[in-house]
Protein backbone atom coordinates (compact mmCIF):
# COMPACT_ATOMS: atom_id res chain seq x y z
CA UNK A 1 0.00 0.00 0.00
CA UNK A 2 1.44 3.57 -0.96
CA UNK A 3 1.47 6.45 1.83
CA UNK A 4 0.64 10.12 0.53
CA UNK A 5 4.01 11.36 -0.97
CA UNK A 6 4.16 14.79 0.99
CA UNK A 7 4.30 16.77 -2.76
CA UNK A 8 2.19 16.70 -5.38
CA UNK A 9 1.88 17.36 -9.37
CA UNK A 10 2.32 21.33 -8.28
CA UNK A 11 4.86 20.65 -5.32
CA UNK A 12 7.13 23.16 -6.86
CA UNK A 13 6.09 25.34 -4.19
CA UNK A 14 8.52 24.16 -1.48
CA UNK A 15 8.61 25.87 1.74
CA UNK A 16 11.11 28.37 2.52
CA UNK A 17 12.92 25.62 4.96
CA UNK A 18 13.32 23.66 1.87
CA UNK A 19 16.53 23.17 -0.11
CA UNK A 20 15.94 23.37 -3.67
CA UNK A 21 18.25 21.61 -5.98
CA UNK A 22 19.22 21.21 -9.13
CA UNK A 23 18.21 18.48 -12.21
CA UNK A 24 22.11 17.11 -11.91
CA UNK A 25 21.88 16.60 -8.26
CA UNK A 26 18.59 15.16 -7.93
CA UNK A 27 19.94 12.95 -10.94
CA UNK A 28 22.68 11.71 -8.41
CA UNK A 29 20.10 11.68 -5.30
CA UNK A 30 18.17 9.17 -7.14
CA UNK A 31 20.76 7.15 -8.92
CA UNK A 32 21.29 5.19 -5.47
CA UNK A 33 18.51 3.13 -6.18
CA UNK A 34 17.66 3.91 -10.09
CA UNK A 35 20.72 3.73 -11.59
CA UNK A 36 19.07 3.40 -15.21
CA UNK A 37 17.48 7.10 -14.52
CA UNK A 38 18.99 9.66 -16.70
CA UNK A 39 18.40 13.97 -16.71
CA UNK A 40 15.76 13.08 -19.99
CA UNK A 41 13.70 10.88 -17.90
CA UNK A 42 12.90 13.49 -15.38
CA UNK A 43 12.19 15.77 -17.95
CA UNK A 44 10.25 13.43 -20.07
CA UNK A 45 7.91 13.03 -16.40
CA UNK A 46 7.86 16.52 -15.85
CA UNK A 47 6.39 16.86 -19.54
CA UNK A 48 3.62 14.82 -18.53
CA UNK A 49 2.73 16.70 -15.67
CA UNK A 50 3.92 14.34 -12.96
CA UNK A 51 6.45 16.39 -11.52
CA UNK A 52 6.39 20.46 -11.33
CA UNK A 53 9.32 21.97 -10.11
CA UNK A 54 10.15 25.49 -9.49
CA UNK A 55 11.57 27.67 -12.32
CA UNK A 56 14.19 29.97 -11.91
CA UNK A 57 14.21 34.03 -13.31
CA UNK A 58 16.70 32.61 -15.74
CA UNK A 59 14.53 29.50 -16.24
CA UNK A 60 16.87 26.75 -14.49
CA UNK A 61 14.67 24.03 -12.72
CA UNK A 62 15.11 23.72 -8.76
CA UNK A 63 13.53 20.40 -7.30
CA UNK A 64 12.47 20.66 -3.93
CA UNK A 65 13.08 17.51 -1.67
CA UNK A 66 9.36 16.59 -1.77
CA UNK A 67 10.03 16.95 -5.89
CA UNK A 68 12.56 14.29 -5.61
CA UNK A 69 10.35 11.69 -2.93
CA UNK A 70 7.55 12.02 -5.55
CA UNK A 71 10.23 10.89 -8.82
CA UNK A 72 11.28 8.00 -6.30
CA UNK A 73 7.72 7.24 -5.92
CA UNK A 74 6.83 7.26 -9.73
CA UNK A 75 9.91 5.15 -10.28
CA UNK A 76 9.32 2.64 -8.04
CA UNK A 77 5.81 2.08 -9.44
CA UNK A 78 7.41 1.76 -13.31
CA UNK A 79 9.93 -0.36 -11.68
CA UNK A 80 8.65 -2.83 -9.27
CA UNK A 81 4.80 -2.48 -10.21
CA UNK A 82 5.19 -2.26 -14.19
CA UNK A 83 2.19 0.49 -14.05
CA UNK A 84 1.94 3.17 -17.36
CA UNK A 85 2.19 6.59 -16.57
CA UNK A 86 -1.58 7.17 -17.05
CA UNK A 87 -1.81 5.02 -14.00
CA UNK A 88 0.92 5.82 -12.17
CA UNK A 89 -1.05 9.86 -12.62
CA UNK A 90 -4.35 8.49 -11.49
CA UNK A 91 -2.47 6.59 -7.99
CA UNK A 92 -0.63 10.06 -7.09
CA UNK A 93 -4.25 11.66 -7.60
CA UNK A 94 -5.97 9.40 -5.15
CA UNK A 95 -3.40 9.66 -2.64
CA UNK A 96 -3.49 13.49 -3.04
CA UNK A 97 -7.18 13.36 -1.97
CA UNK A 98 -6.15 11.01 0.99
CA UNK A 99 -7.31 7.66 -0.49
CA UNK A 100 -5.65 4.45 -0.16
CA UNK A 101 -4.18 2.85 -3.44
CA UNK A 102 -3.46 -0.95 -3.37
CA UNK A 103 -0.93 -1.88 -5.95
CA UNK A 104 0.07 -5.22 -7.96
CA UNK A 105 2.43 -7.28 -6.44
CA UNK A 106 6.24 -6.00 -6.87
CA UNK A 107 8.25 -7.78 -9.73
CA UNK A 108 5.27 -8.44 -11.94
CA UNK A 109 7.20 -7.98 -14.80
CA UNK A 110 10.42 -6.39 -13.82
CA UNK A 111 12.65 -8.93 -15.77
CA UNK A 112 10.76 -8.50 -19.04
CA UNK A 113 10.71 -4.65 -18.94
CA UNK A 114 14.45 -4.77 -17.82
CA UNK A 115 15.04 -7.17 -20.77
CA UNK A 116 18.22 -8.24 -20.14
CA UNK A 117 20.05 -10.86 -18.37
CA UNK A 118 23.83 -11.97 -17.43
CA UNK A 119 26.23 -13.58 -19.61
CA UNK A 120 26.04 -17.17 -18.34
CA UNK A 121 22.38 -17.25 -17.10
CA UNK A 122 19.21 -17.93 -18.97
CA UNK A 123 17.40 -14.91 -19.56
CA UNK A 124 13.91 -14.26 -18.34
CA UNK A 125 11.13 -16.33 -19.33
CA UNK A 126 8.18 -14.29 -19.68
CA UNK A 127 4.89 -14.23 -21.66
CA UNK A 128 4.52 -12.48 -24.91
CA UNK A 129 3.35 -8.79 -24.48
CA UNK A 130 0.49 -7.48 -26.72
CA UNK A 131 0.44 -4.60 -28.32
CA UNK A 132 -0.95 -1.95 -25.68
CA UNK A 133 1.49 -3.47 -23.13
CA UNK A 134 4.53 -2.83 -25.34
CA UNK A 135 2.86 0.73 -25.38
CA UNK A 136 2.52 1.57 -22.12
CA UNK A 137 5.91 -0.04 -21.39
CA UNK A 138 7.44 2.09 -24.26
CA UNK A 139 5.24 4.77 -23.20
CA UNK A 140 4.82 5.80 -26.49
CA UNK A 141 1.56 6.17 -28.43
CA UNK A 142 0.46 3.93 -31.34
CA UNK A 143 1.64 6.47 -34.12
CA UNK A 144 5.31 5.96 -32.58
CA UNK A 145 5.32 2.22 -33.23
CA UNK A 146 3.34 1.98 -36.42
CA UNK A 147 6.76 4.09 -37.25
CA UNK A 148 9.60 1.79 -35.42
CA UNK A 149 7.80 -0.65 -37.38
CA UNK A 150 8.25 0.41 -40.75
CA UNK A 151 11.88 0.52 -40.18
CA UNK A 152 12.16 -2.71 -38.96
CA UNK A 153 13.47 -1.54 -35.47
CA UNK A 154 9.90 -2.89 -33.46
CA UNK A 155 9.04 -6.46 -34.90
CA UNK A 156 6.05 -8.66 -33.69
CA UNK A 157 6.71 -12.85 -32.85
CA UNK A 158 5.34 -15.34 -35.13
CA UNK A 159 1.84 -15.70 -34.00
CA UNK A 160 1.46 -12.72 -32.40
CA UNK A 161 2.79 -10.91 -29.41
CA UNK A 162 5.98 -9.24 -28.21
CA UNK A 163 8.88 -10.76 -26.18
CA UNK A 164 11.17 -9.08 -23.79
CA UNK A 165 13.76 -7.85 -25.99
CA UNK A 166 10.94 -6.62 -28.20
CA UNK A 167 10.21 -4.53 -25.37
CA UNK A 168 13.64 -3.16 -24.42
CA UNK A 169 14.00 -2.43 -27.98
CA UNK A 170 11.36 0.25 -28.15
CA UNK A 171 11.91 1.84 -24.59
CA UNK A 172 15.51 2.72 -25.77
CA UNK A 173 13.98 3.65 -29.44
CA UNK A 174 11.65 5.91 -27.33
CA UNK A 175 13.96 7.35 -24.73
CA UNK A 176 16.69 8.25 -27.91
CA UNK A 177 13.48 9.77 -29.31
CA UNK A 178 13.51 12.20 -27.05
CA UNK A 179 17.16 13.74 -27.60
CA UNK A 180 16.14 13.90 -31.17
CA UNK A 181 16.76 10.77 -33.19
CA UNK A 182 14.01 9.63 -35.18
CA UNK A 183 13.58 5.65 -36.43
CA UNK A 184 15.53 6.80 -39.83
CA UNK A 185 18.79 7.51 -38.29
CA UNK A 186 18.47 4.31 -36.29
CA UNK A 187 18.33 2.11 -39.52
CA UNK A 188 22.35 1.92 -39.31
CA UNK A 189 22.43 0.52 -35.78
CA UNK A 190 19.46 -2.31 -37.02
CA UNK A 191 21.60 -2.95 -39.67
CA UNK A 192 24.87 -3.10 -37.75
CA UNK A 193 23.00 -5.59 -35.19
CA UNK A 194 21.84 -7.74 -38.15
CA UNK A 195 25.23 -8.17 -39.12
CA UNK A 196 26.37 -8.70 -35.63
CA UNK A 197 23.69 -11.46 -35.12
CA UNK A 198 24.69 -13.25 -38.76
CA UNK A 199 28.02 -13.61 -37.43
CA UNK A 200 27.42 -15.14 -34.25
CA UNK A 201 24.81 -17.51 -36.01
CA UNK A 202 27.39 -18.40 -38.35
CA UNK A 203 29.77 -19.73 -35.09
CA UNK A 204 26.91 -21.51 -33.64
CA UNK A 205 25.29 -23.19 -36.44
CA UNK A 206 27.49 -26.15 -36.40
CA UNK A 207 26.66 -26.77 -32.57
CA UNK A 208 22.51 -26.38 -33.47
CA UNK A 209 22.38 -29.24 -35.94
CA UNK A 210 24.19 -31.66 -33.94
CA UNK A 211 22.16 -34.33 -32.47
CA UNK A 212 22.83 -34.29 -29.16
CA UNK A 213 20.58 -32.19 -26.83
CA UNK A 214 23.38 -30.74 -24.88
CA UNK A 215 25.55 -29.75 -27.72
CA UNK A 216 22.27 -27.30 -28.70
CA UNK A 217 21.99 -26.22 -25.44
CA UNK A 218 25.51 -24.89 -25.57
CA UNK A 219 25.12 -23.45 -29.01
CA UNK A 220 22.24 -21.36 -27.02
CA UNK A 221 24.48 -20.47 -24.21
CA UNK A 222 27.22 -19.69 -26.61
CA UNK A 223 25.29 -17.34 -29.25
CA UNK A 224 24.15 -15.40 -25.76
CA UNK A 225 27.42 -14.86 -24.48
CA UNK A 226 28.68 -13.35 -27.63
CA UNK A 227 25.82 -11.55 -28.33
CA UNK A 228 26.84 -10.27 -24.42
CA UNK A 229 30.11 -9.54 -25.86
CA UNK A 230 29.84 -7.58 -29.40
CA UNK A 231 27.08 -5.62 -27.08
CA UNK A 232 30.04 -4.96 -24.86
CA UNK A 233 32.86 -4.38 -27.92
CA UNK A 234 29.68 -1.73 -29.68
CA UNK A 235 29.96 0.34 -26.85
CA UNK A 236 33.61 0.12 -25.95
CA UNK A 237 33.69 1.75 -30.24
CA UNK A 238 31.54 3.87 -29.78
CA UNK A 239 32.66 5.58 -26.41
CA UNK A 240 36.59 5.61 -28.07
CA UNK A 241 34.88 7.01 -31.34
CA UNK A 242 33.28 10.05 -29.33
CA UNK A 243 36.70 10.69 -27.15
CA UNK A 244 38.50 10.61 -30.39
CA UNK A 245 35.86 13.30 -31.68
CA UNK A 246 35.41 15.19 -28.57
CA UNK A 247 38.99 15.76 -28.09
Amino acid sequence: MLRTPTGGAGSGAASAGDRLVSIGTVLNQLRDEFPEVTISKIRFLEAEGLVEPRRTASGYRKFSPQDVERLALILRMQRDHYLPLKVIREHLDALARGEQVELPAPGRRKDLVEGAWEPGTEPPTVGRLGRAELLAAAEATETELVEWESYGLVCEMAGGGYDAETVTVARLVADLGRFGLEPRHLRSVKAAADREAGLIEQVVAPLRRHRNPQTRAHAEATARELAAQSVRLHAALVQTALGVRLQ
